[in-house]
Parts: structure tokens; sequence; C-alpha cells
């Protein structure tokens, strides 16, 4: 994640309008980007993936074989193709069509659908799957609330998002921006959430989190400065013995369902 705001950032963005009216919801462009991209290579950013993978995978279980899955804003094809692997009938919404060349390599041999449409109005009716996955865009979102409407309108039966968690180092962010930005270069402003933010707007929409999954105790930065995935994973295994990942982890995996 990148610099934090407490409200919605923005003024970085484009005044581009959303055809439901407002700003576009449109971060899945840098998201989806090659340059994007090479924030996850080599082995800490593999590492991270995989984590992410790991954790969505488990919390996907409760679906039948087959199920279908709309990864929304997910052109950053970091969990498209894991969900294909595992049997899903996947399809991908971006805000634009650029969003979609890091999928083109499956969307071309018929193994998952790419649409572009307004993210804050998708163009899908109530319950048209059986779950919604959103990674790396609920912190960048121009109307996070609204975002989250969206999502669980669509879903049949689950939602399953990652936030940055305000109860972790993350408080000290703004300290760490700095350092954050001479590694990253392209790292942008985002939003925090509290627990009860999250569970108070997916309860608005007539949805229970059932599970929460924080990933790392360390912040992202420190793993990437550090450069090993071995030394990494091995910094990580005290917090999650000692159970504090569980309390002050970020970002957080959460699964809402459907009442």
């Amino acid at each position: 994640m990148d610099n934090p705001s407490s409200s919605d950032a923005n003024s970085a963005r484009q005044t581009l309008q959303a055809p439901s009216g407002g700003m576009l919801e449109d971060a899945d462009i840098s998201t989806s980007s090659d340059d994007y991209a090479r924030r996850f290579a080599g082995p800490v950013g593999q590492w991270f993936v995989e984590t992410q993978t790991r954790i969505t995978l488990d919390l996907l279980r409760v679906l039948p074989p087959g199920s279908s899955v709309l990864d929304v804003g997910g052109g950053h094809a970091q969990i498209a193709p894991p969900l294909i692997a595992a049997g899903y009938a996947v399809a991908v919404i971006g805000s634009d069509s650029s969003c979609g060349g890091r999928l083109r390599s499956w969307t071309d041999q018929g193994r998952c659908r790419f649409d572009v449409g307004d993210l804050r109005a998708l163009p899908y009716p109530d319950q048209s799957f059986d779950a919604i996955v959103c990674f790396r865009l609920l912190s960048h979102s121009v109307s996070w609330t609204r975002l989250v409407e969206e999502l669980c309108r669509v879903a049949r039966y689950s939602v399953v998002l990652d936030y940055p968690s305000l109860r972790s180092a993350n408080v000290f962010s703004e300290r760490l921006f700095s350092l954050k930005k001479g590694i990253e270069l392209n790292t942008r402003q985002f939003l925090m959430f509290t627990p009860q933010q999250i569970d108070q707007t997916f309860a608005r929409q007539g949805f229970d989190v059932r599970s929460e999954r924080p990933q790392f105790l360390i912040p992202m930065v420190l793993h990437r400065l550090a450069r090993s995935a071995q030394l990494s994973r091995m910094a990580e295994v005290p917090g999650r013995l000692l159970g504090l990942t569980r309390w002050f982890g970020s970002p957080v995996i959460v699964r809402a369902d459907r009442r």
C-alpha cells in the first residue's frame, strides 16, 4: 500500500465523469499496468502474491466446484489465473480496455472473460456471480462505500476483498512513506480502514464478515527493503505464533457472506 489519507483522496485523480455520476472508479488502470506489476517481481513480490493467493483460495473453499467468480478491478492478473486453475468460472471487469492487457493469454484462450464497465455501477444484474473478489482497489477508491455496495449487489453468496488496516503498523505509514517511495518510485495515496468500518459497511448490505485474514505483521515496505523472501518468512513466524498478526496484521483479506 502507499501514502495514507483519512478521506477519499480525489485530488490526484483525473476529473473524468463516470456513467453513474461522479468520479470514475479507475484506480485499476494503474494497478493493471506493467509498471505496477514490477512491484511484485522478484522473490519477495512473488511471496506477497503467493500469500494473497493461498488465503483467497482457502476462503473460497465454501463455494461449490465450478462456481462463478467476478474479479473486480483484477487486471493486475494476480488472482484471476489461480482462480482459473482452481476450476472457477472467472470473469474480470476493468474500468478501461487497457486493463485487460495482462490477462490476454487467458482471454485469448477463452479461459477467462474480460469486460469493461463502470465499477461504481457494474453492468450485471443482481446476484449474477456466486462470489466477487476485489484486490488492490478499495484503498484507492473514489467512493469506497459505493464500491462495496456494488460488490454486494452482484454477489450471490460471498465477497472477498483486501484492505489496509489502521489497527496495524500502518499508523506509522506517514513516516515510512519516504522510504517506500524511494523503493517503489510510483507509490500513491491510499485509504486505511478499521475492521469496524468494513463490518458495518457490509452489514448495511445484508452481509456478515465471516473471516478476517491479516497477511503480514511487518510492513510490506520493510520486507521489500530486506529483499529476501526467506528472511521475511522467518521474520513473520513469531508474530503468527504469538497471535500478533491476527490482531495487528495488514493488509487484511476478508470474506463477507450474504445473510
